[in-house]
């Protein structure tokens, strides 16, 4: 009987052991779902928001001629809210990597968006009109409050801040509440987390039957109406139709142009102010912007190669964190070029990719 008793609590054992390790399991797969997983679409999309970003910042900063008709509907505020809405997406995924090495996280984030504002300040000296000062500003008054409420509270204050800014202003920086808010809730709602199941096919036609005769109009009213409608449902088509096309062959030759630039968003978006001053009118718009694109391509595909962030990115971290941050990692923390596919020792340990 002993014996029936030990083998008993032997079996017994081995089940709770069983179910422990499982429970592990599940734990750290929760965690590679969370703060150490990169999301590369979310890089891809950012880099497509840089790339438009790009020529509406010449024209502004050197007055080069546009094609108004072009440069309203496939430019002129099409790509600035999907930038905005990424940097909610940031905020969020940055408290839930900080959440796992710091028991203050929103403290980490405070003096992340406080480190910001010196560099949005000494980069409006050189662009007037420039986005990273008052997104540290609108972070600290808005998303690092609402970090605090429910969800459901955060994604109908979004809606209704983004619809109010649509129906009362002209776009621009009015928006930049809302759609903070709206990717923070992103990312609460656990969108990220399946990202391939989403209908993002149906959600890029409906966009673009919607953006198609609000462009229109846009065009043909007299005086011109609704700009900023037009253009946060045409950055939806266009953030949609990228989404859709990762999901095709297409991807790889897109992920090698678009995910080094979004990773290296920060680094980027100030390198291509020098570029742009250092050039002035020397070359047009359309040659100049491919350039520079071709430039921070090029450049940033070597750097993440052989370290784990940007020069801004991981200056940014290190003031964050006040101490250095390591700059890179196994295979430099980049995108592995020297191993296998199925190498995975640079992906255990590679940092999380909440980096802009």
């Amino acid at each position: 009987m002993d014996g029936v008793r030990t083998r008993g609590a032997d079996r017994a054992r081995s089940a709770d052991n069983t179910r422990g390790a499982d429970r592990v399991r599940g734990a750290d797969r929760t965690r590679m779902r969370g703060p150490g997983r990169r999301v590369r679409e979310i890089d891809a999309l950012r880099g497509l928001a840089l790339c438009g970003i790009l020529p509406v910042n010449i024209a502004g900063m050197t007055g080069q001629p546009v094609h108004e008709q072009l440069y309203d509907t496939v430019l002129h505020q099409r790509f600035f809210p999907i930038f905005a809405f990424l940097f909610g997406v940031g905020f969020a995924l940055f408290l839930r990597a900080a959440s796992a090495q710091t028991d203050h996280p929103k403290l980490v984030m405070l003096a992340r968006l406080g480190f910001l504002l010196p560099i949005g300040l000494a980069h409006q000296m050189v662009q007037p009109g420039e986005v990273l000062l008052p997104y540290a500003i609108v972070g600290v008054l808005v998303l690092l409050p609402a970090s605090f409420l429910p969800r459901s509270l955060v994604l109908g204050t979004g809606a209704t801040a983004t619809a109010a800014a649509l129906a009362f202003a002209e776009g621009g920086i009015e928006l930049i509440p809302g759609l903070f808010l709206l990717g923070l809730a992103t990312v609460d709602y656990g969108v990220l987390d399946h990202l391939e199941r989403h209908p993002i096919g149906a959600a890029f036609v409906a966009s673009v039957v919607v953006a198609v005769p609000l462009n229109v109009w846009q065009l043909t009213a007299e005086p011109p109406r609704i700009p900023a409608v037009a253009g946060v449902v045409t950055a939806t088509a266009y953030a949609t139709g990228l989404l859709l096309a990762l999901r095709t062959r297409a991807r790889a030759a897109l992920g090698y142009a678009l995910e080094p630039l979004g990773r290296m968003a920060l680094t980027n978006y100030l390198s291509a102010t020098i570029m742009i001053l250092a050039a002035g009118r020397t070359l047009p718009l359309v040659p100049l912007t491919l350039a520079i694109l071709l430039v921070q391509v090029t450049a940033s595909r070597w750097w993440l190669g052989r370290f784990a962030y940007g020069p801004a990115e991981w200056a940014w971290r290190s003031l964050t964190w006040w101490r250095l941050r390591p700059f890179s990692g196994p295979c430099g923390g980049g995108p592995c070029p020297r191993c296998p596919p199925s190498c995975t020792s640079s992906r255990a340990t590679r940092p999380s990719r909440t980096t802009a």
